[in-house]
């Protein structure tokens, strides 16, 4: 549980190291009565009964019901609005088991602490299986827990019980879970101090270099306390950064690297959003094209980062690699024609509304379908289509749109899934469209899918992601020396392909 005294730590924290003067009208340690937070949470509740498509995919009404009843209880008398974010909001939405269903603070929050560091547990770590890894310590004078060692407990709590219990927080598709160890990985502090708060000091148990296991007591990581670091700026997770260049926030969104020694091309594509990568319709152009002209016959396409995005993108990069004709979903609908009089609580509402009315059609199962993606045929491209091997790294993040294009590919002759499971669900997902909506007291908001997709062919529906065709897991030895072990490995069989060959 969060402890109380946590979020006042972090309020006085955040307002002595703050120098900024916007928002100032912003309280983050304002409580909210129980009365203010249960009609918030009433108004969710209903929004969510008869707005959400997937509400019971893969939990019963009657277990949804416990939750709402039970979480709804569970709302104490003055709560701040992360208290009543983290206790309440987010371990409602992960009840859901949709991956696009989930929680996050308000707008005045993240402008509020936005540059400010906030206190937390000190040490980065890889998660895999119930093994963590730390990757960097925030604590830089610690010479005794270093990159790769071995954690095994925190405050007497096991590793095993610690990932279970982060996961009662996060959102997943189904039971693909596998997206939120690499969530928690990226950002291990942020995790720890949102669920368990924050402590003065942390006991840590670890593995010695003979591999003995010992404890060591850990300060928190405090703004306050390492002056040393007063100058760097630091992304949300506290790790420091510098300010990048337009290539490279260009590139953390796609990038394209022809190795003609190899005769092998590298995609990577973070995302199908147009918003978030720029041109990103012609950089998939682009590409192929490059590709075909210096008569490339390997191509990796690496979607590990990808959380998928516009889905016309996804049919795009399909167009390229397919073999033969698709469509996006067997289904797709939503179980309202429209936000109703929950209208002005949603983002862009009433410009959905509109969309909503010329988009789908009522039939006779009483939903409103999106006839173009469950009946459009696509075709693959003609100019440029790509015809060699190809390998697709895929991993948990690797999610919604995303999930649709490895679908669309696996089980094609040139095509090898390479990695982990993906986090979006290999059946279906809720996406197309995602509107916020924001809670009118608290100012919290919700993700609300108002479509379900089931895949085109689609498997039997497990609660699982796709499976990749080679398993590449991560391995404790390849974080210590940093190695990218699912692309080493598929350039390896490239090259034992080539020499073949």
């Amino acid at each position: 549980m969060i402890k109380k005294d946590f979020f006042t730590l972090v309020v006085l924290i955040l307002v002595c190291t703050s120098c900024a003067v916007s928002n100032k009208n912003y309280n983050p340690n304002k409580k909210f009565s129980r009365q203010e937070l249960q009609k918030d949470y009433t108004l969710l509740r209903n929004i969510l009964e008869k707005k959400h498509p997937a509400l019971y995919w893969y939990t019963p009404k009657e277990s949804m019901n416990y939750y709402f009843d039970s979480l709804y209880n569970n709302i104490a008398d003055s709560m701040t609005e992360l208290q009543f974010g983290w206790q309440v909001l987010s371990p409602l939405t992960q009840k859901i088991h949709c991956g696009h269903t989930s929680f996050s603070m308000s707008q005045s929050w993240y402008k509020y602490t936005r540059d400010k560091i906030i206190p937390s547990f000190p040490l980065f770590v890889k998660l895999i299986g119930d093994t963590m890894v730390v990757t960097g310590n925030l604590n830089r004078k610690d010479s005794v827990i270093k990159k790769g060692t071995l954690i095994t407990s925190i405050n007497g709590i096991r590793n095993h019980e610690i990932i279970q219990q982060l996961f009662q927080y996060l959102p997943l598709d189904g039971y693909a879970d596998n997206v939120n160890y690499v969530r928690v990985s990226n950002n291990f502090p942020y995790f720890h101090r949102n669920v368990y708060g924050i402590y003065k000091n942390y006991r840590v148990g670890y593995i010695d270099s003979i591999g003995i296991e010992k404890t060591k007591l850990l300060p928190m990581f405090s703004p306050l306390i390492d002056s040393s670091q007063k100058k760097l700026k630091r992304s949300p997770g506290n790790k420091p950064t510098g300010e990048p260049s337009k290539k490279e926030r260009r590139e953390s969104f796609r990038s394209l690297l022809l190795d003609t020694n190899s005769n092998t091309a590298i995609i990577t594509l973070n995302t199908f959003s147009t918003g978030g990568g720029r041109h990103l319709r012609s950089f998939i152009k682009h590409s192929f094209k490059k590709i075909s002209q210096h008569k490339i016959n390997n191509l990796i396409l690496d979607l590990r980062g990808n959380g998928g995005g516009d889905i016309n993108m996804s049919v795009l990069l399909t167009k390229y690699v397919r073999d033969s004709s698709f469509k996006v979903a067997d289904t797709a609908y939503s179980i309202s024609k429209s936000f109703g009089h929950y209208t002005k609580y949603i983002k862009q509402g009433f410009f959905n509304n509109i969309g909503l009315l010329f988009a789908t059609k009522k039939r006779k199962d009483d939903n409103y379908h999106f006839a173009y993606w469950e009946k459009h045929w696509f075709h693959p491209k003609k100019n440029n289509h790509f015809d060699g091997k190809i390998y697709v790294l895929i991993n948990g993040p690797t999610f919604s749109a995303s999930t649709i294009f490895c679908n669309a590919v696996k089980g094609q002759h040139n095509v090898t899934l390479a990695g982990e499971e993906t986090g979006g669900g290999w059946y279906g997902n809720s996406g197309l469209l995602i509107p916020d909506i924001t809670l009118p007291i608290t100012k919290l908001r919700v993700r609300l899918p108002f479509f379900k997709i089931v895949q085109f062919n689609h498997v039997a529906k497990n609660g699982r992601g796709v499976w990749p065709d080679i398993f590449i897991p991560p391995t404790v030895e390849g974080v210590r020396k940093g190695i990218d072990r699912k692309m080493e490995i598929v350039k390896g069989i490239i090259k034992e392909n080539n020499t073949a060959n």
